[in-house]
């Protein structure tokens, strides 16, 4: 009995045993946000570059017809026209920008706004660029002469020149990197975001427009070659 009695607790004294240690458990892992299928402001910014190359070819052809203007007003008017597709393209890009940073979008507030000289520069870019191709239009629709609309495509030029000029040089830089971003191909490449395919087809799909706009109004120019011919004389 002695031996047993030496194993008893005594009276009202509970035992505890210690739980068996748990097996270590792996770190959470929290899932990456999805990846935006357009591409945020990064493909909005490559957007918006690829249009303004496409842009920049277009008017060196333009510029090249308004020095040769006599000679080249068809095509002058065809470039024109197929210019405006491109154009709406290239302002509906930075002003979804200007709308998602004014609305407190987490992407476009962290990449900020253009610095303070392009931001005053932009109204002007904007007004200046509408100004001139509606009243290029209004002169194919009113017809040739000397009138007040002219004297407005001629003003609107002259300030879009200067204007367009600044915002050019002060963005040319970048846009080489940022225009060829989508065309890029090859293993590895870690410029791919999402909306790549989407961004290649609206640019060529504005060139495809702006192809059937200006074939269906180039026969608008017509009345201002005879009129050219017959009021300045031909160039020799």
């Amino acid at each position: 009995m002695g031996a047993s009695s030496a194993t008893r607790h005594p009276a009202g004294v509970e035992t505890s045993v210690a739980p068996a240690p748990r097996p270590p458990q792996p770190p959470l892992r929290v899932a990456p946000p999805p990846a935006d299928p357009t591409g945020g402001s990064e493909g909005n910014e490559r957007l918006t570059a690829g249009a303004a190359a496409l842009l920049f070819v277009l008017l060196a052809v333009e510029g090249v017809t308004i020095v040769f203007l006599r000679r080249l007003f068809p095509v002058h008017v065809f470039v024109g026209m197929l210019l405006i597709p491109p154009v709406a393209l290239k302002l509906g890009s930075t002003g979804w920008r200007m709308v998602g940073y004014y609305t407190g979008r987490r992407e476009y507030v962290a990449k900020g706004p253009p610095v303070l000289p392009l931001r005053l520069l932009a109204p002007v870019v904007v007004l200046s660029t509408v100004s001139l191709f509606a009243t290029g239009v209004a002169l194919l629709v009113v017809g040739p002469g000397r009138g007040i609309v002219l004297g407005l495509h001629k003003t609107s030029f002259a300030i879009w020149l200067v204007a367009t000029g600044i915002h050019v040089l002060a963005h040319l830089p970048r846009l080489p990197r940022l225009a060829s971003a989508d065309w890029r191909r090859g293993r590895g490449d870690r410029s791919a975001i999402g909306g790549g395919s989407a961004r290649r087809w609206l640019l060529a799909g504005s060139i495809v427009a702006g192809t059937i706009l200006a074939v269906a109004t180039i026969q608008y120019a017509h009345p201002w070659v005879t009129w050219i011919a017959t009021f300045q004389g031909h160039d020799h």
